[in-house]
């Protein structure tokens, strides 16, 4: 008698940090003496040059209707009107000669400015 075995993947976070963004925000958490329950919060505000700009913030716990997410190691805090928004979207730290900063890649952005932080759906 033959069985059959399906393997199926842990659901991926709906927002995903890079390694490198996430030594970032510990250091961040760590600087500031964050509680246990600390986190980040990505969000999405309207506003910027293209209509949304892109929020983060260290925040000591999630909100009420707060989705509490984890990627690499790191508590995200999203609420219900920024998640729709950040879908697949990968958060990464990059340093250059001209700065660094955190940048966003989100496939759900129609469009963006030169700015990096705002973004048009």
């Amino acid at each position: 008698m033959q069985t059959n075995t399906i393997e199926t993947e842990a659901p991926a976070s709906p927002v995903l940090l890079t390694e490198t963004a996430a030594v970032e925000v510990r250091r961040y958490i760590e600087e500031q003496g964050a509680a246990e329950t600390a986190g980040l919060r990505v969000g999405v505000l309207p506003g910027g040059c293209s209509g949304f700009q892109y929020g983060l913030n260290i925040e000591d716990e999630a909100g009420e209707d707060d989705m509490i997410l984890e990627s690499a190691g790191i508590r995200l805090f999203v609420d219900p009107f920024s998640l729709q928004y950040l879908q697949g979207t990968e958060i990464d730290y990059v340093s250059t000669f001209q700065g660094s900063g955190f940048t966003f890649n989100n496939p759900n952005a129609a469009g963006g400015c030169g700015c990096g932080s705002s973004f048009t759906v």
